[in-house]
């Protein structure tokens, strides 16, 4: 019995290093790839539209609501108090919009921009399983996820190879800034 522990255990160590030492690990900057995509050039142009179109519209609607109810519920003898209690009933939550603006703006703001960057961080991750599939690797990582890793596993001039776009010098593996003066005499 125990030599069939001990057999078992040598198998699980023979298994569990024949796994490690198959796998092969890579990394890289998602967040690079993205902004080197044409399509994130356009997106600035497009949230500002946005920005001008929807929300400061969204924005002068609910202040242009709050005023004419809040001058409906002022003016209590044209006003039957039923509508009265309709409108108290509404104004706490345009008082609310109005004075929280700010954040909820941003909050539409982030949501129109992760929609708009959706299908280009589908192409690029797309692009990375595939380079990952071509060279080997088990594994991509996020490059901010290590704090020392070769170069040589640096995946994103293959990714960017793949969807056509140029890497700048100094986002490539090994770049380093040209020495300049010090400023030191």
């Amino acid at each position: 019995m125990k030599k069939l522990k001990v057999l078992a255990i040598a198998v699980c160590l023979v298994v569990t290093g024949s796994a490690i030492a198959q796998s092969k690990f890579g990394y890289i900057n998602m967040e690079n790839i993205v902004q080197l995509m044409p399509g994130t050039a356009k997106l600035d142009s497009l949230l500002e539209r946005y920005q001008v179109d929807t929300i400061q519209s969204e924005y002068a609607s609910v202040v242009e609501q709050y005023q004419f109810n809040d001058s409906l519920y002022r003016d209590s003898t044209k006003t039957p108090p039923s509508v009265r209690a309709e409108i108290a009933k509404k104004l706490p939550g345009l008082i609310y919009q109005i004075q929280n603006w700010q954040q909820i703006s941003q909050q539409a703001m982030e949501a129109k921009q992760s929609q708009l960057l959706s299908p280009i961080y589908k192409e690029v991750y797309d692009a990375i399983k595939v380079v990952a599939k071509e060279k080997g690797y088990t594994h991509v990582f996020n490059r901010e996820a290590f704090l020392v890793a070769p170069e040589g596993d640096d995946l994103i001039v293959a990714v960017a190879t793949k969807l056509k776009v140029k890497v700048p010098p100094q986002l490539m593996p090994g770049y380093k800034p040209p020495a300049g003066p010090t400023g030191i005499k």
